[in-house]
């Protein structure tokens, strides 16, 4: 089991974000953010959507074409196969929270980088401190490395129990990859199981 290091001092201290008390409150904030460039190149900023008092999370790397367009996270194709990988383990979409590491989307969808992550990390640990999930699903290697830190491979990351600020993080591929290559659905299947029964066993 690896645990998520703490940041170094209080993420929040002499920070605004402290002061905003739900996720409604957040996305006036995001929607106003130009703490990097893609603040000034996105079509509409995605905040996240879903249960405010969610068990489950998921978090993605950041919005594409769709979710550019609709200011909704995962409406394309990645969307409707999570949706797909939800219902599998009987859960509607309704009942998780879903996000992304980035709010905005990132040029040709590329790789979220260094500065964009850092900009954009506040708005993410504030949406999780707030909703406080029983499980965390990092779906892809960029929002593992957001809330775990490190450069390890998603193989090595995968089949683990990790944590983030205590809560269990789940590792798995992102429903995009799948799309690219579906030889990866079976072991996502077996990781969206795993966070299923510590979901369960989180509710007992």
């Amino acid at each position: 089991m690896a645990e998520a290091p703490a940041p170094g001092g209080d993420l929040f201290s002499a920070d605004p974000l402290r002061a905003l008390a739900t996720l409604e409150a957040l996305v006036p904030v995001i929607e106003a953010c130009r703490k990097c460039p893609l603040g000034h190149s996105r079509a509409h900023s995605v905040p996240g959507e879903g249960d405010a008092t969610a068990g489950l999370v998921v978090v993605g790397e950041a919005p594409g074409a769709t979710e550019d367009e609709t200011g909704r996270p995962f409406v394309g194709r990645a969307g409707k196969l999570l949706d797909e990988i939800l219902a599998a383990i009987g859960l509607r979409r309704e009942q998780v929270f879903i996000c992304n590491v980035l709010k905005c989307r990132p040029p040709g969808n590329r790789t979220p980088e260094p500065l964009e992550v850092a900009a954009c990390s506040p708005y993410l640990h504030r949406q999780l401190e707030l909703i406080g999930p029983r499980v965390i699903l990092a779906m892809g290697l960029p929002a593992a490395h957001a809330l775990l830190g490190g450069h390890a491979a998603l193989g090595e990351l995968r089949l683990k129990l990790h944590r983030y600020r205590g809560i269990p993080l789940i590792v798995t591929y992102h429903p995009a990859a799948l799309l690219r290559n579906p030889h990866w659905k079976r072991p996502t299947w077996d990781d969206v199981r795993h966070a299923r029964r510590i979901y369960d066993g989180a509710s007992a």
